[in-house]
């Protein structure tokens, strides 16, 4: 991860070697599997879902901030690997 600080703004981007890695979903950036922190589910965004010029498959509205952990870069990761990984970052997983 790397981090770029001006004097108002912090901005932060995430590659994929990232595993384990707690962020905003709003900074998906990239395709694969991700675990919800708040409800254990399994967020599954494909290639189109992050590429340039191609609106987001999915716009989640709030007043509180919600936040993923990213456990592949693949995002039809099956279901037995997801839950081992997620056991693996201690992650609350309900799928």
């Amino acid at each position: 991860m790397t981090t770029a600080t001006t004097p108002n703004t912090t901005t932060q981007t995430y590659t994929p070697d990232n595993y384990g890695t707690v962020f905003r979903f709003e900074n998906v950036n990239e395709p694969g599997a991700y675990i919800c922190q708040w409800n254990g589910h399994l967020l599954r965004v494909p290639e189109d879902g992050v590429a340039a010029g191609r609106s987001p498959m999915i716009n989640i509205v709030g007043t509180e901030p919600l936040y993923v952990t990213k456990i592949s870069d693949n995002p039809w990761i099956t279901l037995t690997k997801a839950r081992m990984m997620g056991a693996n970052y201690d992650l609350n997983v309900n799928f």
